[in-house]
This record gives structure tokens, sequence and C-alpha cells, in this order.
């Protein structure tokens, strides 16, 4: 195990770090390789000091960052969902938190977005975790008091999703004016990525990524179901509440900032199993490598389609017609063989 897992960290890093060139080689503009090299050699020597370096740190690299974090963020989330609802069909957004995200960001765009002192910068975000956290505790609620099982929580994920998303509808249709600023955000962009913001991002999903990864011998138990898990000194129902919670938290943590990028958690776990099997211990750092892969990619992909058409397409459209067949397949091949 240790071997294939070494062998998993070595390949991931080296893919890693060609995406992060690839990714600063390509925009609007594209540099060589050489170019780029020589511009954060030069930064890390002498500072940000010419229009090429801040293209390339300030802009590019905070942008390949976050996508690797949220992307990183997304695929553990979606691991440690489908252990403890014990279901391959479920996501992080399985919870409401999307949706209500969704809801906070519109609700500051259309109240907010014009008051003195209060900036884009951090009150979308704001808005839009607070929101998450909102919907996440709604769906708790609701799954608590009608039984606490597995298909209440995921029944009370949606009906939650779906009160959100119709409030978030109501306004968008009632401030025409403000439809593009909203939907930019529902389907999510890392275009406005800073440093300040990508480290809000990075730091949180490092750690909790970490913890997962320290739990994973105790996610392989909490599979085996509830009597088994207390019969080898697992607390069930308090391992899956502290779970479920910061997994909500990190990816209310990554929705904030860049808005909804949907499929992301359902698709990494399944394409790590398929490589790797289902142990923890392997599956959660997998899922971390390929979940930045595939989000700085479909990023990646974007960059081009712009340079081709000057079309912005928002990354969650992508994800998402990457996501559907996949889910289908997913469907029809294992939505039987999970317990409820």
């Amino acid at each position: 195990m240790k071997r294939r897992l070494a062998a998993i960290l070595a390949v991931g890093a080296v893919a890693l770090f060609a995406m992060v060139l690839l990714s600063l080689c390509c925009g609007t503009v594209n540099y060589s390789l050489g170019e780029v090299w020589d511009s954060l050699v030069s930064v890390f020597h002498n500072g940000v000091t010419t229009g090429l370096d801040r293209t390339v740190f300030n802009l590019r690299l905070p942008r390949v960052l976050s996508a690797f974090a949220v992307g990183a963020g997304l695929a553990v989330a979606g691991v440690v969902f489908q252990a403890i609802i014990r279901n391959p069909l479920v996501d992080p957004y399985m919870t409401g938190v999307s949706s209500g995200a969704g809801l906070g960001a519109t609700l500051y765009i259309v109240f907010f977005s014009g008051v003195a002192g209060i900036g884009s910068y951090i009150g979308t975000p704001l808005f839009a975790f607070v929101f998450a956290v909102i919907a996440f505790m709604i769906t708790f609620t609701i799954a608590r008091i009608s039984g606490n099982s597995n298909v209440s929580f995921v029944l009370a994920g949606v009906i939650s999703a779906m009160g959100f998303s119709a409030f978030t509808t109501i306004l968008m249709l009632t401030n025409e004016d403000q439809t593009h600023g909203i939907l930019s955000f529902l389907y999510g962009s890392f275009s406005s990525v800073s440093w300040d913001t990508a480290w809000v991002m990075i730091i949180p999903v490092l750690a909790v990524s970490a913890v997962f990864i320290c739990c994973a011998r105790t996610f392989n138990v909490v599979l085996l179901g509830r009597e088994q898990s207390m019969e080898l000194g697992v607390n069930y129902d308090r391992f899956r509440l502290l779970s479920m919670l910061t997994a909500s938290f990190l990816t209310a943590v990554c929705v904030a900032f860049v808005g909804i990028i949907g499929f992301v958690g359902l698709i990494v776990p399944h394409l790590a199993r398929m490589l790797l099997g289902g142990d923890h211990r392997l599956l959660i750092p997998a899922s971390m490598v390929i979940g930045a892969l595939l989000l700085s990619g479909a990023d990646l992909l974007i960059k081009e389609i712009i340079n081709v058409s000057g079309v912005a397409v928002p990354i969650g459209a992508v994800t998402t017609l990457i996501g559907i067949p996949f889910f289908v397949f997913i469907l029809k091949k294992r939505g039987k063989g999970y317990g409820s």
C-alpha cells in the first residue's frame, strides 16, 4: 500500500507541476516555457518588476493554484459524502450547500453591491459562505427530525436545494439588470481570483484534507455500517456528524470565492476508485490529485476557447458537460451497489 501511495504522490506531483507550467504559458497572450520560467526565477530573486512578471505571477499563478485547491477540495468532500452516506450518486452539493451559496451571492449582488464600503471582493464570498452554512444546517435539521437515515439526509438536501434555488430564480427574474453577475457566480469562474482569495481557499483545503487523510482508516470502517463500526470501536454517529460538517465547510469555502462548479465531487472519486480501489488511504490523496488536474485542465480549456471564439464559457458549464454522461454511466452500472 505504501508503494502504491508513493507512486500516486510522485506521479501526481509531476503532473501538477507540468499543469502549472502549461497554465502559466497559456492565456489571452501565450508565452513560451522559457519566458515563463525566466519570469518566475526573476520574481523569486527581484520581485515583480515587469508586465510579464505581473501576468505570470499575479494573475495566472493564483488562478491555477486556486483551481488546484477547489478541484482537490470538492473531490475530497465528494469522497467523504459518498463514504458517510454510502451512496455513489451523491456529491458535495447534495447537502444544498451550492444552492445556499447561490442565494447568498444573489442577495449581495441585488441588494448590497452598490452600498459604499462593501466591496464585491469580500461581500459576495462572505454572503455565499454564510448562506452555504445556513443551507447545510437546514438540511441537517430536516434530516434529523425525519429519522436521521442516509435516505432522509439525501432527500432533505434535495428539499433544501430546491427551496434556495427557487428564491434565487425569483430574485433573478425581478432584477434582470443583475442577471449577468448572478449567472457568473452560479456557473463558476476563476477569472477574478487574486493571491488574497487564493490563500483563503488553499489553506483550508490542505488543512481539512490532511485531517481526512488521517481518518482514512475510519472511513474504511464506516463503510461496513453502523453496527459493525460500533463493534470496532468507532463512534459512528459522532464521526458521521463531524465528517459531514467538515466536508460541508470545505465545500462552502470552495464555492464562496469561485462560484458553483458541479460534478467534480461526483466523478473524481469514481475515477480514483477505478484506478486504485476503495481503500480511503489511497482514495483521498488520489482524489485530491485527480480533482486538481481535472479542474485546472477545464480552466485551461476555457482559456483556449476564449482565444479561439472570444466567448468566456463558465467553468461550471464545462464540468457539467463532462459530468452528465459520467453520472449516467455510474447510475447504470453502480446505482444499486450501495446500501441506503
